[in-house]
């Protein structure tokens, strides 16, 4: 009886703590998205990147070991890691919401977002895209390349892909900024994949502007990420169908 009992005991124990756990397990998770923006109060903030000082310099990049490189390339290539428009306008850096957002749902997009390469160099340098949306690497060199992307919170890869052949596409499952790219072929080639859970980015070009549109309202911090000179933060409240314009200045000495 006193054996029945105590059995008795640590089933009812072992019951408990499971229901326990999974009473404890279910509050922990995320809900799921169900919030969606409402266009008629969206708002938007734009801006510019700029950068101001003297340029670093980097030496051209040495293709001899590759003849299709060194045949596609008649010109020194620079590394485009600080790239100027005019009057200081900084290309390739992304800007994004890195904070005050909070929980809504957005439709994945559907069509891919593209990193090719051309002329032994991955183009675009900086790349941004959607949880889950298609992520197609083209090769449009007449030379074998190998794409390597090395994440911190999503699977690794490294796959080869020779001239002519089909474009490789697959998907990113968690959000991730600044993935390295590189290819282990040619050991000069690098970029820069960002995998956000909203649609709230943008990558500046030689005219450094960035448009963040459709925003709901809300106070946000607004993130300006460049591969060289690091990170910059702006706080910014956007009221209902309010448009509000900010800018980042880097400097040599930021980081």
């Amino acid at each position: 009886m006193k054996i029945r009992s105590a059995v008795s005991v640590l089933i009812l124990a072992v019951s408990f703590f499971i229901g326990c756990s999974k009473k404890e397990f279910s509050q922990t998770q995320s809900p799921e998205p169900t919030a969606v923006v409402d266009p008629s109060t969206a708002g938007s903030i734009t801006g510019t990147v700029k950068f101001e000082g003297t340029p670093p310099v980097f030496r051209p990049i040495d293709m001899s070991a590759e003849a299709a490189c060194v045949r596609a390339n008649p010109k020194p290539v620079v590394p485009p890691v600080v790239v100027l428009g005019d009057h200081g306008a900084l290309a390739n850096v992304a800007v994004y919401i890195k904070s005050g957002l909070g929980v809504y749902h957005f439709d994945t997009p559907t069509d891919p977002a593209v990193l090719d390469q051309v002329n032994c160099m991955y183009t675009p340098r900086i790349l941004a895209m959607m949880v889950n949306q298609p992520f197609e690497v083209k090769n449009t060199d007449p030379t074998t390349h190998n794409i390597h992307p090395i994440p911190r919170d999503n699977r690794s890869w490294n796959r080869s892909l020779a001239a002519g052949e089909p474009p490789y596409t697959t998907t990113f499952t968690h959000p991730e900024l600044a993935i390295p790219i590189v290819c282990n072929i040619h050991p000069w080639m690098r970029a820069y994949l960002f995998v956000f859970a909203n649609p709230y980015y943008d990558i500046t070009t030689k005219a450094g502007t960035f448009e963040l549109k459709g925003l709901p309202p809300g106070t946000y911090t607004i993130e300006a990420w460049h591969e060289r000179f690091g990170t910059q933060d702006v706080s910014v409240t956007v009221g209902p169908k309010e448009s509000k314009r900010i800018s980042f200045t880097f400097t040599p000495e930021s980081h």
